[in-house]
């Protein structure tokens, strides 16, 4: 720093202070620097305030040498003091610069601009909400720093922010969405735990509706369930169960065909706690929504019937899989038998596709030899938009029969399952026999074999 340079109003004092490398001469002309401040706002002084916060931001917390770097942020930090509630009008200035040293190789001036960001946030509170965006985004990634003390600082500094988000009516979570979108992606276990403290907040502000976002970030929730730490995989339970729970309560405001094939994909996992959780949801959003799931159906029997042939194991996954069995059964009924009527161009964009719920050659979600698994990836939007709830129902018979067909011709597959499969063709028989008449050459012969089937249950069933 070129110490002929004049930094008025700064006094070569303070200029010379700033640039120390000892924490308390630096501190002395913060004093100084929150004094100068104090009077030009005391004058209304608009001009020579900027004129301060530009040269303390460009001069020194954007400078190269790091004693300087720290000089500016705690001079930024005493001109928000020293601003009170007008700090307001001067948060972008103020707050750039201090977030660009988060990114610092240097883990003292990472403290630093914690420390410095926490007084800056402290005096504005809620006025930093326009800003929360970027904060969120640096905080997430101070989550993770190896430095202890880093990592300690960036807590106090999002306790603080927390306490804003809950007091205040005005967080923008349509604009804050995207970013959580994205972050909850993360493998990172402290930039997870980090995510999932944030929703939990969110959750529990009344006036933040996040369950009209469930869709956006379900997949990342599910995915956290089966981090490694187990307090992780807590804090996850705990935040879908609040969800749950509020889908219980406003099940008329729920997305749910959205999220349909997003349990589809969870309900075929190896992770016993996320093929569990995946399944109970998947039994409430059949029980709730009823008919809005139909056109799901061989996605979820693709996921469904694998199940009903575990042992005592996975007793609990079985019983609830026997559960959505049974209530997806009966959505179908003899008004899916009726002729198809020509769909408008609207209406066949908000209908659901049923090949995203078909099972494919390639891939088994569920790991079986031979298993019928649909290739559903994770993290991928398979989904129409919202207007499906209020769509026509549509059965996609061919779906179902594929999926039936498929478990039925394999031979690997659980005496329990193929029962399902019969149950389940007899019920389609009854219900819809016009359409299922058009699949009894493809059907027949699969159904002759059953009757040799080496379980005496089989054939009876």
């Amino acid at each position: 720093m070129n110490p002929e340079k004049d930094f008025a109003p700064l006094t070569p004092n303070i200029v010379r202070a700033l640039n120390d490398k000892l924490y308390e001469k630096r501190k002395v002309a913060a004093l100084e620097i929150e004094k100068l401040v104090r009077d030009f706002v005391a004058q209304n002084n608009t001009m020579q305030i900027k004129h301060v916060i530009q040269t303390l931001s460009q001069e020194f917390a954007l400078s190269q040498h790091p004693h300087s770097r720290k000089g500016g942020l705690i001079g930024l930090a005493a001109c928000s003091i020293a601003l009170g509630k007008d700090s307001g009008l001067y948060l972008k200035e103020l707050i750039e610069p201090v977030l660009t040293c988060f990114n610092d190789a240097d883990s003292r001036l990472r403290y630093y601009a914690c420390e410095a960001l926490y007084n800056i946030v402290k005096v504005a509170r809620g006025a930093v909400l326009p800003h929360f965006n970027v904060l969120f985004d640096g905080l997430s990634k101070l989550a993770a720093d190896p430095d202890p003390n880093v990592k300690s600082g960036s807590e106090l500094l999002d306790r603080l922010l927390k306490d804003i988000v809950t007091e205040s009516s005005k967080f923008d979570l349509v604009s804050f969405i995207p970013l959580l979108r994205e972050r909850i992606y993360s493998n990172n276990q402290y930039a997870r735990q980090f995510i999932i403290s944030w929703i939990l907040v969110l959750v529990s502000v009344p006036d933040i509706n996040l369950l009209d976002y469930l869709p956006e970030i379900l997949d990342g929730l599910f995915q956290i369930l089966g981090d490694n730490g187990k307090e992780i995989r807590k804090m996850c339970e705990v935040v879908l169960g609040e969800f749950l729970k509020e889908i219980k309560k406003n099940p008329s405001s729920v997305k749910f065909a959205e999220m349909a094939n997003i349990l589809v994909i969870h309900c075929q996992t190896t992770d016993d706690l996320i093929q569990l959780t995946a399944m109970c949801w998947m039994r409430e959003f059949i029980q709730l929504a009823g008919r809005v799931m139909l056109p799901y159906s061989s996605g979820i029997l693709t996921a469904v019937l694998p199940c009903l042939a575990y042992d005592d194991r996975k007793k609990s996954i079985k019983e609830v899989a026997n559960v959505c069995n049974q209530s997806l059964m009966k959505l179908v009924t003899p008004e899916d038998d009726e002729p198809d009527e020509p769909k408008s161009v609207a209406q066949k964009q908000t209908e659901p596709n049923p090949e995203d719920s078909l099972p494919k050659q390639e891939g088994t979600a569920s790991g079986g030899p031979g298993s019928c698994d649909s290739s559903f990836g994770s993290g991928i939007n398979v989904f129409t938009s919202a207007n499906t709830d209020r769509a026509p129902v549509t059965l996609h018979l061919d779906g179902i029969v594929q999926v039936l067909n498929c478990h039925l011709s394999d031979t690997t597959i659980g005496m329990m399952t193929r029962i399902a499969v019969l149950k389940w063709l007899y019920h389609l028989y009854i219900k819809t026999p016009r359409k299922m008449f058009r699949h009894t050459d493809s059907l027949f012969p699969i159904l002759l074999q059953t009757l040799s089937d080496e379980s005496d249950e089989v054939p009876k069933a």
